[in-house]
């Protein structure tokens, strides 16, 4: 008779088996509990992060992004959060918003951390009127100096709102939110020389963000008039002085310039098909304190103190390359001015019931300055002679010579510029020094200078 089979081995068997299935099962427990927590983790810090960024009172601080970047992302997230904000936000927006004179304007006011557009935002909300600022703190130069223009505005109750005008959605809350009267949108990609590095962003900001916006403004009730800032880059390769608002801006000599008078064409479309009163600045190379780092007498002033050497340009047969310099208080000015005179919209809800305002406008100095002469202003001013090496203009679109008729802008809201460029330069360099912490020597220099400078029309 045949023994019973020895199943001992194959109860053992099993029984390790099924022990190495629990462990393996605890294991996967574990590790499935401490990813779930990881990611849960993760996406916790990603919302808290995407909304310190996007949250308007404490928006202080951004890490830069590329700008086609920045739009695409900002984009999104400040309409899905500055909408969410609630009442508190809300409440900023209407604050800043609202004028403090009888029959005060209220006005949205695009760049409004940039260099013309906070001189503006101060003058307007200084007079009383309501201010809201709009700005999306690009790249192109360096952000730090918008911020400081930011905090200034903040000290007097300036909100800035930060995002894109290519951003419909966020535009058109903002318009729920405030009847504005005036738009004074100043928000573009400046710079002549930068469009050959960046062509893409030019038209995202200068066509598709203008179109962006009169988009919102056209369906607004009522529509707000618009004031906003073309270019004397639009007289391109025109050779008759000075330039006027009759003469042929057919011919661009760059991107920038081809892009405001896109501009030009585009603001006479919506004029003509949805009644928007709507009027075009042509600035002529606005300066002073807190400019723009791109600006020569800005770098000159910045490499002349380090002790570098400047490039003074000069045309292909041997002539000096001139400015009509607008100093920055002349173009608010103008500004004010054309927000002043700017009849009301005919439209409603995007429909048009009358004709409506058009018009466009020089904003310039009338007194065309060499560059050689701009040199020697500010050699004078900081006591340091420049170490300068002229060279030819490159092929980059700059043109080798402007300077405005301001007959029409004086005719139709008094515009006059009153500052010479020594003038003008010395509050600059006054400013620069202090922003920048510059020695007593170069301060000590611009005081003696001015208390012995007897300035021509001030």
């Amino acid at each position: 008779m045949a023994s019973p089979p020895d199943t001992s081995k194959t109860t053992k068997l099993e029984r390790y088996n099924s022990y190495i299935r629990r462990v393996n099962s605890t294991k996967l427990l574990a590790a499935s509990s401490k990813l779930l927590f990881r990611v849960t983790l993760l996406v916790a810090l990603v919302l808290i992060l995407f909304f310190t960024l996007n949250y308007p009172p404490i928006s202080d601080t951004k890490r830069d992004h590329y700008h086609h970047i920045h739009t695409t992302t900002h984009n999104f997230l400040s309409s899905a959060l500055y909408g969410a904000a609630g009442a508190a936000w809300e409440k900023q927006v209407r604050h800043s918003a609202t004028p403090r004179r009888p029959s005060g304007f209220s006005v949205l006011v695009t760049g409004a951390a940039g260099f013309v557009g906070t001189h503006c935002s101060l003058a307007l909300k200084k007079r009383g009127d309501g201010v809201l600022g709009l700005d999306n703190f690009n790249s192109y130069y360096d952000t730090s100096l918008k911020r400081s223009r930011q905090e200034l505005l903040q000290k007097h109750q300036i909100l800035v709102v930060e995002a894109d005008i290519n951003d419909a959605e966020l535009l058109s809350k903002l318009f729920d939110i405030v009847p504005f009267s005036h738009i004074l949108h100043l928000a573009a990609q400046a710079g002549v020389r930068y469009a050959m590095e960046n062509p893409q962003s030019y038209v995202n900001s200068n066509i598709a963000g203008f179109v962006n916006l009169l988009e919102v403004a056209k369906a607004a009730d009522p529509q707000p008039a618009i004031v906003w800032a073309s270019s004397s880059s639009v007289y391109g390769l025109n050779t008759d002085n000075p330039f006027s608002e009759y003469h042929r801006t057919d011919q661009p000599a760059s991107l920038y310039a081809a892009t405001k008078k896109a501009g030009e064409e585009m603001a006479h479309t919506y004029n003509h098909i949805y009644g928007l009163s709507i009027t075009g600045l042509r600035f002529f190379t606005v300066y002073g304190p807190w400019g723009r780092p791109d600006m020569a007498y800005f770098f000159f002033t910045k490499d002349i103190l380090q002790g570098k050497t400047i490039h003074i340009y000069e045309t292909h047969d041997g002539r000096a390359v001139a400015r009509d310099f607008t100093y920055i208080d002349d173009i608010v000015k103008g500004c004010v001015g054309a927000l002043d005179t700017a009849e009301k919209s005919t439209g409603s809800g995007g429909k048009k019931r009358a004709p409506a305002q058009l018009r466009i406008y020089n904003l310039g100095n009338t007194s065309p300055v060499s560059v050689g002469k701009l040199v020697a202003i500010l050699e004078s001013l900081l006591g340091i002679k420049a170490k300068k090496h002229v060279i030819k203009m490159p092929r980059n679109g700059d043109v080798p010579f402007t300077h405005a008729n301001v007959s029409l802008a004086y005719k139709d809201f008094g515009y006059k510029p009153t500052t010479d460029l020594a003038t003008g330069l010395r509050k600059f360099v006054k400013w620069y020094v202090g922003y920048y912490g510059i020695d007593s020597r170069v301060k000590k220099e611009i005081d003696n200078l001015a208390n012995n400078h007897h300035p021509v029309d001030e």
